[in-house]
C-alpha cells in the first residue's frame, strides 16, 4: 500500500438489483461473482475490508468466497445504498485498530482496479474527502475521512449515499483516468437502451 495511514474498504453489496433483475452480488462477471472481484480488489489495497449485504444476504455468504473481508448485514437494504453506507461506516467506528479513512466502493463495477485505490488511499487522513475523477468525470470509489463519518452517515438518505455531504463541503479530485474502468452495471449486458 502506498500510504502509511490505516485505510479501510467498505464495499456496498446490499441492493437487490432491481433494474438488473437480481442482486448485483450474486452476477456473474468474467468468471466471478461481483461480489468476489470487488472483494479481492479491496483487499489488494485495503485493510480492514467490511462488505455490506443485504438482499439474499445468505444466498451471497454461501455462493460468494469472501475470504479477507468482514460480512455485515444491513437489515434495511430495502431503503436504499444510504442504510449500507451506515451499516458500513457504524462497524468501522467500532473496530479495533485505528483506521483513518474509508474507501468505498460499489459492487457494480467490475472494471475497478488496485491501482485506482492505491491512486485514492495515497490521499488518506482523517479529515480528507476525495472523489477520483475519470476524464473529468467524478466516480467511485470515494475516500472518506474518519472525521467526517458521522456527518455522512447523518445526511445519507435513499439511494443518495455520501452525495449531498460532499457537495455541502471541500473535496479534494484524485484523477484516476486510465487506471479504471467506472462504469457500473446498472442492467444485464444487451438490455440496455440501444
Amino acid at each position: 500500500m502506498s500510504t502509511d495511514q490505516p485505510v479501510a474498504a467498505l464495499v456496498l453489496a446490499a441492493g437487490g438489483g432491481r433494474r438488473y433483475g437480481m442482486p448485483k452480488a450474486l452476477v456473474e462477471y468474467e468468471g466471478s461473482l461481483l461480489v468476489e472481484r470487488a472483494v479481492r480488489t479491496a483487499t489488494a489495497v485495503c485493510d480492514p475490508v467490511l462488505v455490506v449485504l443485504g438482499a439474499q444476504a445468505v444466498d451471497v455468504w454461501r455462493a460468494a468466497d469472501l475470504g479477507g473481508a468482514t460480512v455485515l448485514a444491513n437489515r434495511d437494504w430495502e431503503t436504499g445504498m444510504a442504510s449500507s453506507l451506515r451499516t458500513g461506516l457504524d462497524g468501522l467506528r467500532g473496530w479495533p485498530g485505528r483506521v483513518d479513512a474509508v474507501l468505498v466502493l460499489l459492487v457494480d463495477m467490475p472494471g475497478m482496479t488496485p491501482a485506482a485505490l492505491e491512486r485514492m488511499a495515497a490521499q488518506a487522513a482523517p479529515d480528507v474527502l476525495a472523489v477520483p475523477t475519470y476524464g473529468g468525470v467524478r466516480g467511485h470509489p470515494v475516500l472518506l475521512g474518519r472525521e467526517h463519518w458521522a456527518g455522512v452517515a447523518a445526511g445519507a438518505t435513499g439511494d443518495e449515499g455520501a452525495r449531498s455531504y460532499l457537495a455541502a463541503h471541500p473535496v479534494t479530485e484524485v484523477d484516476c483516468t486510465g487506471l479504471a474502468d467506472p462504469a457500473d452495471l446498472d442492467v444485464p449486458p444487451g438490455t440496455g437502451p440501444a
